[in-house]
């Protein structure tokens, strides 16, 4: 029993169903085209599922529905790619009626409506469902999933991976493309099609070896710059998608600030400048080497600026493997900070906040995106009214009085965190907290220890989850201003 991924010459020369893959996946708006109704579409998309089969437009409709619906269930998802393969393999056999595919794909949404739809479920589909005929299925088209704020598959071990894989290889394909697609549902659809169809291809191989062991050994070894490329492009898109392309230049430049604070803005800005690029042309792109190309371009420029500024990015390029030198700088915790001159008060807001940065550079991400966000803002605000200088003094007051303590704290949270192993933070955590809140009871205690180490753990990290960390600083911004009206909030 074959696998339902197409397994090419064992990845080599795989070009052109690669090509053909994407080309489809351009148009997987399938279920989305096929909501459509459009003769055109229609006929776009039949021509792909005849160019590449049952089961290679099935693999791909997986991954595809996969990646939008990356809070759905196994079985959701299921039920969805056989209402879809099975509309392809009805309305485009020679000879179906012209009427066939609008028809189906209407049926498609009615079922979307039903209240025991066996679809994924989505907070949006009640106001779709409002709506009739084209208007509905544009809204329905259009409905995807947040992503999910950390990758949840977990690769099991290799004699687990061929004991399912023997028990029922179809099955196993299956399961793997969903939890691995919903998983690293940001990654550009190029690199992820590569990586799903490179491990299946190891599975397949290794597991009827006579020599499994070495079999994995070797092809995982081959397989690590591609495992690279997916996990760091994830994190590349999801934080692009969260922030969009000027916010996410802020974000490298702060980053960049706290690993580096010796080096100038003038020196960081290009850098942070050209990630961003990175990310806005390939996030989205079809183009199978786009995102691998232009990464490695970029590792070029940051290990040729700064090589010679920091000894720990000067280690990180010492490696021949670009991608691996790539994500040893993505994950270099914060420096300690620098002995700087006084910072002066810049007019320019990016400016202002790397300078911030770099003499706090224990300040979580989402923490400096919030005060991205805030002065924008405030900005906006006072710039419209009659006397901007005077809304400014007044509005640097409360955040004085506001802002900075929670900046303070939150600093020496994630130094805390990053200088000690795990368990002696939480430890002294407590001891801080019992200090901090003498009259709080031990439950209470608990309950903002459990908050902080919570915190700690997912957005002091170099790769902390965005929007989650958002929602957490908010969270905690509310309980520092005592529930009252707050500047970031």
């Amino acid at each position: 029993m074959g696998l339902p991924v197409p397994l090419p010459g064992r990845r080599r020369g795989a070009s052109s169903n690669m090509r053909a893959a994407l080309a489809l996946l351009l148009l997987l708006a399938a279920a989305d085209a096929m909501h459509r109704g459009k003769a055109y579409v229609r006929d776009k998309v039949c021509k792909e599922y005849r160019m590449l089969g049952k089961e290679n437009f099935r693999t791909l409709t997986i991954i595809a529905k996969s990646r939008k619906y990356s809070n759905g269930t196994f079985e959701e998802i299921g039920h969805l790619v056989r209402d879809i393969v099975s509309l392809a393999e009805t309305c485009c056999a020679d000879g179906a009626d012209p009427s066939c595919y609008d028809a189906e794909s209407t049926a498609l949404s009615v079922k979307s409506c039903r209240a025991d739809s066996p679809f994924p479920a989505h907070p949006g589909t009640a106001e779709c469902c409002a709506h009739q005929g084209l208007e509905r299925k544009l809204c329905l088209a259009a409905l995807r999933h947040p992503p999910q704020p950390l990758p949840r598959y977990l690769q099991p071990s290799d004699k687990e991976l061929c004991q399912a894989f023997r028990q029922d290889p179809r099955e196993f394909a299956d399961r793997f493309l969903y939890e691995y697609a919903s998983s690293y549902s940001q990654a550009p659809l190029p690199v992820l099609l590569g990586s799903t169809r490179t491990f299946l291809s190891m599975v397949s191989t290794c597991c009827i070896s006579s020599s499994p062991t070495h079999c994995f050994l070797k092809e995982k070894l081959e397989r690590k710059t591609l495992s690279l490329l997916t996990l760091t492009s994830n994190r590349i898109c999801s934080r692009f998608s969260a922030y969009g392309k000027d916010k996410v230049s802020f974000s490298y430049l702060t980053s960049l600030a706290q690993k580096v604070p010796t080096a100038s803005y003038e020196d960081l800005l290009p850098l942070a400048e050209d990630a961003a690029e990175v990310s806005s042309q390939c996030c989205d792109s079809t183009a199978e080497d786009c995102m691998q190309k232009k990464l490695l371009e970029h590792t070029t420029k940051v290990c040729t600026a700064l090589s010679g500024r920091d000894g720990r990015i000067a280690d990180c390029c010492q490696g021949k493997n670009l991608m691996e030198n790539h994500f040893c700088i993505l994950a270099m915790l914060p420096a300690l900070a620098p002995e700087l001159p006084e910072a002066y008060e810049p007019t320019n807001k990016e400016l202002y906040l790397f300078e911030l940065a770099r003499r706090h550079p224990c300040l979580p991400d989402a923490v400096l995106a919030k005060l991205y966000d805030f002065s924008g803002k405030l900005r906006g605000e006072c710039c419209s009214t009659k006397d901007p200088s005077a809304c400014l003094d007044g509005k640097r007051k409360r955040i004085e009085a506001e802002v900075f303590p929670f900046l303070e704290k939150a600093n020496q949270l994630c130094g805390l965190y990053h200088k000690l192993p795990f368990l002696e933070f939480k430890k002294r955590l407590r001891e801080t907290l019992a200090q901090a809140e003498p009259e709080a009871s031990p439950a209470q205690l608990e309950q903002l220890l459990e908050q902080r180490v919570s915190f700690a753990s997912t957005c002091c990290l170099p790769d902390a989850p965005p929007l989650l960390c958002a929602a957490k600083v908010s969270s905690d911004l509310g309980e520092v201003c005592n529930k009252e009206s707050c500047l970031l909030g």
